[in-house]
């Protein structure tokens, strides 16, 4: 028989009731024991992410915070520089649909973290529980540049004193021209640099400049003949490292070209000395588009002392279809607020930028996550806010003084520039023209300002000038220009900008004689032999047009303006395989020109020379010339014409003259025998025969 086994359901009920009952006390216990944030659990992740880019030794940011020795000392100055959002240093506010690269904004949730670790004693914790110190490329962070340049020798900061803001040229020696897809910028001594602007001179000017100044570098309020490439911020701050870009936003670099590097460095208390290094990275791949700068901007800034919410605001009208790819606001120490926005045109605003509590330290560029679509009449307006009151913390004068806008980090400004790029090279053209003439009269402002405080200044001149030569106002450029020289009569930059205008102005014997004044101070200065080169090709003097060209081309074989101006004085001379060699030469160099494209495509289908003709050649470099000057070009549809009856499309010819026709001025010089030779070439087209130029038959070389 079978015994009863005792029923024990009930007993395995109350164990695991108990068993329960135990873990659920034993929970809160353990919870306890995680709630103590320690360093190496808890903070040393958020402190190696977000602030060991910076605060490692040898970088910017002044102390290290890789270890827990390192971050205890500071726990409460941490945790406050979080709280206040001080640190990590990222200034915008994030805005819904405007998202930005590189956020070094830290969580709310890590803020907490910190400020838990304080008030918990900041404890060290378990050592086991501290993540790998994280590490950092050594050289080149962005990689092995194509280029490595640098300054010929460092500059030595003495002890103590005002901020200092000095160019330096920089050499590049390039055997041709590049395109640029990125470049790193490396100071050697980041901790007296606040910031830099990097930009090209293709002029000379800057090395003039430096030369006239004694030691390494130029006076650092103006950069002589430099600008930065078409539609790029090329600068740095610390912690910046602009990305490597694809080639579709890449920038032009001609041969020979000189960076111009502008370095706004801090005193320390102690003798200090900087040197700079950049390095350069190219690409084949020509960009599909590119960017315009529009700024936005008032030069006329004038705050008086005590001063408490002083305002600037500028707007601009966007007159085409555009995308926003990245933003950067400048000022200097009395900015508090900068408010960007977009009126659309549906009449909604729409907010791009705003940094509530601007920082002078910390300034840097912002680029959109996904561009942003400005459809055709949106407005950009910025709103900058100033405090020239000793409430002001960051105030550099106490008690508060009159500031001006100037480039001093003394004086003031306000300015937001926007990278634009627009959908096809005419609609950039048309940006470009529209938004120049307001950058460039706010411009004439600024100078004129600063003008007012040093009237005896040269270079203010020469930069006054140039700016109201840009405008077409000759008679104030020239004006300055010669001010400029009755205070330096030696200026290479005044002789030289003079000679420019004086051409403009068919006062071509004065132009000479200013060009022969830069070769006397300068005789490597190649600009002058190009310009007095191309002024003596004009009048005729075909052998010393030659020997200015010649020498123009041995002192920068990038220039391009030197190839094709010796390209004409070849043909003239009956050279024409030469000049076929020194119009590809220049479009090598600067593959849009004008001049050789035109010039080049009637040559290779006009030519009586069979050996010198190429129909297909000829066809494609017409319709680039057009395309380059938007089909406004009377010269380039006149070749174009050519190389189509060229090739056998005679049809194409025809409408090609009948397009170039249609554009000549009834009162224009010479417009009668430009339309008879025209309508000659015409009825030849109709008859199906190509056009034969005996003037570009191979006479010598």
């Amino acid at each position: 028989m079978k015994r009863a086994l005792p029923d024990t359901s009930g007993v395995r009920s109350r164990i695991a009731c108990a068993l329960l009952l135990a873990l659920a006390l034993q929970l809160p216990s353990r919870a306890a024991a995680q709630e103590r944030t320690t360093f190496t659990h808890d903070v040393a992740p958020i402190l190696f992410e977000h602030c060991a880019s910076c605060h490692r030794p040898g970088e910017v940011g002044g102390f290290s915070l890789l270890s827990f020795s390192d971050a205890r000392p500071r726990a409460a100055a941490i945790a406050r520089a979080v709280r206040t959002r001080a640190m990590p240093p990222w200034k915008p506010d994030a805005i819904a649909g405007a998202e930005l690269v590189g956020t070094r904004r830290l969580r709310d949730v890590d803020i907490a973290v910190i400020d838990r670790w304080v008030g918990d004693g900041a404890p060290e914790g378990a050592p086991t529980d501290l993540p790998p110190t994280p590490t950092f490329a050594e050289g080149w962070r962005l990689g092995q540049p194509d280029v490595v340049v640098s300054m010929n020798e460092p500059y030595v900061i003495e002890a103590g004193g005002p901020d200092r803001l000095r160019n330096f040229v920089i050499p590049l020696g390039l055997s041709r021209g590049h395109y640029v897809r990125g470049l790193e910028f490396r100071p050697d001594n980041p901790r007296v640099v606040h910031h830099a602007n990097i930009r090209v001179d293709r002029t000379g000017s800057g090395r003039a400049n430096d030369a006239a100044d004694p030691g390494p570098g130029f006076d650092g309020r103006l950069s002589g003949g430099a600008e930065f490439p078409d539609g790029q911020f090329l600068g740095w701050t610390p912690g910046q490292l602009p990305p490597l870009f694809d080639g579709d936003t890449a920038w032009w670099l001609d041969a020979d070209s000189d960076l111009v590097v502008q370095l706004h460095m801090r005193p320390t208390d102690k003798r200090e000395s900087v040197q700079v290094r950049i390095g350069l990275f190219f690409t084949d791949q020509a960009p599909q588009r590119t960017p315009v700068m529009v700024r936005l901007g008032k030069q006329d800034i004038d705050i008086a002392p005590g001063v408490a919410d002083y305002r600037v605001e500028d707007t601009y009208r966007v007159p085409i279809d555009v995308s926003l790819l990245a933003i950067q606001p400048h000022a200097h120490y009395r900015a508090r607020e900068v408010t960007v926005s977009v009126l659309l045109a549906d009449g909604r605003v729409k907010p791009l930028l705003h940094i509530g509590n601007w920082d002078f330290d910390w300034q840097d560029q912002y680029r959109y996550v996904t561009p942003i679509p400005l459809p055709a009449g949106s407005t950009l307006r910025m709103v900058y806010r100033y405090d020239n009151s000793s409430g002001n913390p960051r105030n550099p004068d106490y008690p508060p003084r009159r500031v001006r806008w100037g480039q001093n980090s003394s004086d003031e400004m306000g300015d937001v520039w926007f990278q634009l790029v627009a959908a096809d090279d005419p609609s950039r053209a048309r940006l470009v023209a529209d938004c120049g003439r307001k950058v460039l009269a706010e411009d004439a402002i600024g100078f004129e300002t600063l003008l007012q405080s040093e009237p005896r200044n040269p270079r203010l001149h020469e930069a006054a000038a140039a700016i109201f030569l840009s405008l077409g106002q000759v008679d104030r450029g020239v004006s300055h220009l010669e001010t400029a020289l009755q205070i330096d009569p030696e200026s290479v930059e005044a002789h030289y900008n003079l000679a420019t205008a004086r051409a403009w102005q068919g006062r071509t014997s004065d132009a000479i004689s200013h060009l022969e004044a830069v070769l006397k101070t300068m005789p490597t200065h190649a600009g002058a032999h190009v310009n007095l080169g191309a002024i003596l090709r004009a009048q005729g003097d075909i052998a010393g047009a030659a020997a200015h060209l010649q020498r123009a081309i041995e002192l920068d074989p990038g220039s391009a303006a030197a190839h094709t101006n010796y390209g004409g004085v070849l043909v003239q001379q009956g050279r024409i395989s030469q000049a076929i060699d020194e119009y590809r030469a220049a479009l090598r160099i600067k593959p849009g020109l004008t001049e050789p494209l035109t010039e080049l495509a009637w040559t290779l289908s006009t030519s009586p020379s069979t050996s010198l003709r190429n129909a297909a050649e000829a066809v494609a470099l017409g319709e680039r010339a057009r395309s380059s000057t938007n089909g406004r070009d009377v010269l380039a549809l006149d070749a174009l014409g050519a190389a189509y009856a060229n090739a056998g499309r005679f049809d194409d010819a025809v409408r090609t003259v009948d397009a170039a026709l249609q554009l000549i001025p009834s009162n224009a010089t010479g417009a009668e025998d430009t339309r008879r030779l025209l309508h000659e070439r015409r009825a030849l087209y109709l008859r199906r025969q190509p056009y034969r130029d005996t003037g570009r038959m191979e006479r010598g070389r």
